[in-house]
């Protein structure tokens, strides 16, 4: 393909775009296909020889697209939104064309620098500490890139374990790195994002999930309590991960109590934010900064719910070195003249190569302004906060947590599978898709607000789809608990001559939603 074609196609390929997202409502949100489908329609042998772009764009159409879950469509309410936006899309494309590799300055001077002047931005709209700002006169904090949450979850207890480590070696210089290793403990909550249970897996360092309070919320005492468990025991505390926004239920840590407890045990804590931390560009959420001079770390993601796509972390620490000591490797093959004067930033993450980030901040930040960003967030919140109403005036419906940002909890009150089968119909539907949790014991429903431009009209949709399903469920029910009784007594007007017709009818009658109490009380 030469520049002449290949500006033909971009240009088509922005129509595809274009239109693809102008239309998205008219797809199914989650496909109907099974695994496997894409195997059964493509060849099993790459092409030996050139085919058509044409014939390329029309499998994209007829395969691809009808195997895609459709995160922009407007009853996509599963996960967390995947931010996404023009400029972005078009600051990627850059990117891609500029085809830099940037792991040192000298690999290229403005993709490095324009990373640490975003970072500062970023730092600035949300009101984080100035000492973790990288443009602070004669601070040592500084942020980074990463290509996601769980990345700057992993590299920061990394830090904190070379740090403990080189710390526990000046009080046992003879003991083998081994041995202290086995000592390290690293807590959160039980509402922590599994990728902080995974980093401490990665770190081989031992771990604690603590329960959470009434609010689902990590509180410092609880974090006291299990430090001095663990202390009376030999053992030594290192990391304590807290979180803005958790996944499940968007609760917020108290991050003051935690903080309290981490300076006075000398403790790393991080603070994951990745959804719930771009809402700090909002004054009105500025409380969550409450015992942000304790915080060592923190990272949010903007590729969630800042408009910008896919890949797109920040993070920043209070001390870079103890960042870099614990990351850097310098072959000479590496190294340049100015590096006493720059920063390198493959000394801050885990890949050597990294991407040109940056330019989807500058592009989307530029577009929008700190205004129409903060503009974003608050729709969502407001939206959210419809849906709650909504739940809240359905006596068969309960919300569990607070309503905080764009994320609501609820469940048909009752037993489980009364809510495990509306969420199951709600997505067989494919006019919606949300995804569960557990709170506990109670299998509870995740509504997102994740469309780009939310409207009342997408969340009255949603919710009749909701209720619709609901109906069916609650009728489905109620039918089969009077038929399960009518059978039950039918067995024991008959138990004497041990009918084993009946029960075997009755047995086959018990299906959900009463299977697993019918079950369980009548021994079935």
């Amino acid at each position: 393909m030469d520049g002449e074609t290949f500006c033909r196609r971009a240009a088509e390929m922005a129509d595809f775009i274009t239109k693809y997202l102008r239309d998205i409502k008219e797809y199914r949100v989650m496909p109907a296909v099974s695994p496997g489908y894409l195997h059964r329609l493509l060849p099993r042998e790459a092409p030996w020889k050139p085919e058509s772009w044409e014939s390329i764009m029309s499998d994209v159409e007829d395969t691809i697209l009808p195997g895609m879950t459709h995160w922009q469509h407007p009853g996509f309410h599963a996960y967390f939104p995947a931010g996404n936006s023009y400029p972005s899309i078009l600051a990627d494309m850059l990117s891609d064309g500029l085809g830099c590799i940037g792991f040192s300055w000298a690999a290229s001077p403005a993709m490095t620098e324009l990373e640490t002047l975003m970072v500062d931005w970023l730092g600035r709209m949300m009101g984080l500490p100035k000492e973790m700002l990288p443009y602070t006169e004669g601070g040592t904090g500084s942020g980074v890139m990463q290509g996601s949450a769980s990345e700057c979850t992993l590299v920061c207890m990394l830090a904190a374990r070379a740090k403990a480590l080189k710390e526990l070696k000046e009080v046992y210089p003879d003991e083998e790195d081994c041995v202290l290793l086995s000592k390290l403990v690293a807590y959160f909550s039980e509402e922590a994002h599994s990728s902080v249970e995974k980093a401490a897996n990665i770190a081989f360092v031992k771990k604690r999930k603590l329960l959470t309070d009434d609010h689902y919320a990590f509180r410092g005492e609880t974090l006291r309590k299990a430090i001095q468990i663990d202390v009376e025991k030999g053992l030594v505390p290192f990391f304590v991960c807290a979180t803005i926004g958790t996944t499940g239920v968007c609760a917020c840590d108290d991050v003051e109590g935690l903080g309290r407890v981490c300076s006075e045990r000398n403790l790393w804590l991080h603070v994951d934010g990745a959804y719930g931390g771009n809402a700090l560009i909002c004054p009105e959420f500025r409380y969550l900064l409450r015992g942000f001079q304790y915080v060592t770390s923190f990272n949010f993601n903007p590729n969630k719910w800042m408009m910008v796509n896919f890949d797109c972390s920040v993070m920043w620490v209070r001390d870079k070195h103890a960042l870099t000591n614990a990351l850097t490797v310098n072959p000479v093959y590496l190294q340049h003249d100015n590096e006493a004067h720059s920063i390198d930033y493959r000394n801050w993450t885990i890949p050597l190569s990294r991407r040109f980030r940056s330019l989807k901040l500058w592009f989307v930040i530029r577009t929008y302004g700190v205004e129409g960003l903060q503009r974003y967030i608050r729709s969502h919140v407001v939206m959210a906060k419809r849906f709650e109403t909504l739940v809240q005036q359905d006596d068969r419906f309960e919300v569990l947590g607070d309503v905080i940002f764009g994320l609501v909890c609820f469940r048909l009150k009752g037993q489980n599978n009364l809510t495990e089968t509306l969420l199951r119909r709600i997505n067989q539907s494919g006019k919606a898709h949300m995804v569960p949790t557990s709170l506990r014991g109670k299998f509870v429903i995740r509504f997102a607000v994740c469309h780009p431009d939310p409207t009342e009209e997408h969340i009255d949709q949603t919710w009749a789809v909701v209720t619709d399903h609901a109906e069916r469920v609650l009728f489905t029910s109620e039918v089969a608990v009077e038929k399960f009784r009518r059978l039950l007594t039918k067995y024991k007007e008959n138990k004497g001559r041990r009918s084993t017709r009946i029960l075997g009818e009755l047995k086959k009658n018990v299906r959900e939603p009463v299977q697993v109490h019918a079950k369980r009380k009548f021994k079935l």
